[in-house]
């Protein structure tokens, strides 16, 4: 882009900029009167232009693959899918009863004759789609549909076909997008991403995230989370831009405004809790502010009366805030934790800084408390690994033993070390803090191990972390990877429940895994080709990372939005952005040496 047309749309951007900041004070709020209306119903029309019809003169098994393509286009129950078919297919096929993205589909033909024919559409399953957007990744197995079609007037169309949603993955990808929907932690301190994958119009997408919300979690998650966005509370009246503006919602600058009914009885910190849900999914899904909130056609909170509200003042729920690295780069070194400072490394301080058989660490966020497994120096069949847990720089206790003990994790708030014993009983080493001791407390994991589970996962497990938002937890068991969602029973205990395998399509064992952000997870694996990849929480979005100066195997990775570790065969190794423009690659950390393991905290 030249310099002259970069200024010129820098001066047009000024100029929206400013038309959007006058419309919004020239109108404060909508009219007292609207009724109320229902958060499923709204924004829902059809676009005025229609799909393009199928080609003329197209092949049968050529304008199944069309079909294929055809169908990842929702509107109006799939009209564009409904084309391909005659009208009486068309009046007996559901589309509501599943969704599944597919792979390498290969249309078969059992038999043609005349006006008649027969093909198998055969492909291996991706995914599955829920219909409020949820996405379950599948491995291993393969989808085959009977199409019979017929020649409706010299042209080719589906006569009977199953019921369901089949679409061509790369289809998908372009006319789908992920979305993160945002609803209220246990604590009410932080907000806690819930992944949906929706293909709708930037204009109608305000309303269709508000009412996905307005519909809450999906079902695994819903018993952990509060939703403030729900009964009594709707919305009253349309979603506009800031200014009362109905069209192109959304669409640009000119910002949202949402009035709700039924928010009398909130408290502000309610409301302020409904507002981060509001602003986080709408600028997460590039739906841009101002944000004119308003409960009864009044300001929801009168601070935010003349501006809006903005993504900076809700900031302090996201996730992103508890991600946030504070206490810098450790690492066992030596059998000993370290401290990675910019002028050396350094042993810590007290007990874990002086002792030579640490095999795991783990530092709680606010770097207070450590948890870590030492090599207890007894043969076998003793028990090998102790956890250990106290302060930093202070003095630590033995937990708990077994064979073997997992890496531990640490909530958030520093409450407790997570940790998996003999690769089948999980603990949670329970830190009171008004009274100075730590207490084990056993974890149900039996729904995860329950026959009925889908998966269910097979042991051992090797590896837990435990999310920062602390409602979910990533696992490796038998090389697989798992998320399942943190239950807090009513008496106190916890349970692990609901897994669901993502990173289906790794071809090597997982060996470790970390939180990068709230919704994704980096992973190392065994062998030489994509030793680190990430993936979503939902199974979706499986990425290769660069391997620039690694050398495999990779031993361990350790991760936080701003900073990424692991440790290979020779050396920790961190992930940098390249000066000039290039992709990032791995550069060592110095000092460390060989045998060395990365330790954020977490």
């Amino acid at each position: 882009m030249t310099v002259s047309r970069r200024k010129s749309r820098r001066s047009a951007l000024i100029v929206l900029a400013l038309a959007a900041a006058l419309g919004v004070s020239g109108c404060a709020s909508l009219p007292e009167n609207s009724s109320p209306q229902a958060l499923g119903t709204i924004n829902r029309e059809p676009t005025p232009d229609g799909p393009p019809p199928p080609m003329d003169n197209r092949d049968p098994d050529l304008l199944l693959r069309d079909f294929l393509t055809a169908t990842a286009l929702p509107a109006d129950r799939h009209a564009a899918a409904r084309q391909y078919m005659t009208p009486a297919a068309s009046t007996a096929w559901d589309d509501a009863t599943s969704i599944t993205v597919v792979e390498r589909p290969d249309t078969l033909r059992e038999s043609r004759s005349g006006d008649k024919a027969t093909y198998v559409i055969r492909a291996r399953k991706v995914a599955e789609l829920s219909a409020d957007g949820s996405y379950r990744a599948i491995e291993g197995q393969m989808l085959e549909n009977k199409i019979e079609m017929s020649k409706v007037d010299g042209q080719w169309r589906i006569d009977e076909l199953p019921d369901g949603v089949v679409m061509d993955k790369a289809a998908f990808a372009k006319s789908y997008r992920r979305y993160a929907l945002y609803f209220v932690d246990p604590s009410g301190s932080s907000l806690v991403p819930d992944l949906r994958w929706i293909a709708t119009p930037k204009h109608e997408l305000a309303a269709r995230l508000l009412s996905l919300i307005g519909a809450g979690a999906q079902p695994a998650l819903a018993s952990v989370v509060r939703n403030e966005l729900t009964a009594p509370v709707t919305l009253r009246g349309p979603i506009t831009k800031a200014n009362g503006d109905p069209d192109e919602v959304g669409v640009g600058l000119g910002g949202v405004r949402i009035d709700f009914a039924g928010i009398g009885g909130m408290t502000p910190r309610d409301r302020e809790l409904l507002a981060g849900q509001v602003v986080l999914t709408l600028a997460g899904a590039e739906v841009l502010g101002p944000y004119m909130l308003l409960a009864d056609g009044k300001p929801l909170d009168e601070r935010f009366a003349a501006t809006g509200w903005s993504v900076a003042d809700v900031q302090q729920l996201s996730p992103a805030v508890q991600s946030q690295n504070r206490i810098g780069l450790h690492a066992l070194r030596g059998g000993a934790l370290a401290q990675v400072t910019e002028t050396g490394v350094l042993n810590a301080p007290g007990y874990f800084g002086t002792v030579n058989n640490l095999q795991a660490a783990a530092i709680s966020p606010d770097g207070q408390f450590v948890a870590a497994v030492a090599d207890s120096g007894r043969p076998a069949p003793e028990p090998q690994r102790t956890l250990m847990v106290g302060s930093y720089g202070g003095s630590a206790f033995p937990i708990a033993e077994g064979a073997s003990i997992s890496r531990p994790s640490w909530n958030a708030d520093g409450s407790a070390a997570w940790v998996v014993v003999d690769g089948e009983k999980v603990i949670r080493a329970v830190n009171d803090r008004a009274t100075g001791t730590v207490s084990p407390q056993e974890v149900d994991i039996s729904a995860l191990l329950a026959a009925q589970a889908d998966p269910m996962l097979r042991g051992p497990i090797t590896e837990l972390r435990v999310s920062r938002t602390g409602v979910r937890a990533a696992l490796i068991a038998d090389g697989k990877v798992y998320v399942a969602v943190v239950e807090r029973r009513p008496n106190g205990t916890y349970a692990l429940t609901s897994p669901l395998a993502i990173a289906v399509g790794l071809s090597t064992r997982a060996v470790s895994l970390s939180w990068l952000t709230a919704d994704t997870i980096m992973i190392a694996r065994e062998g030489n080709i994509d030793p680190v990849s990430t993936v979503s929480i939902d199974g979706s979005q499986l990425t290769s990372q660069i391997s620039q100066n690694l050398t495999p195997p990779v031993r361990s990775v350790s991760a936080s939005p701003q900073y990424q570790y692991v440790a290979d065969s020779r050396a920790v190794l961190e992930l940098t952005s390249n000066p000039d423009g290039g992709e990032p690659y791995w550069r060592e950390v110095p000092g460390l040496g060989s045998s060395a393991v990365p330790v954020l905290p977490g």
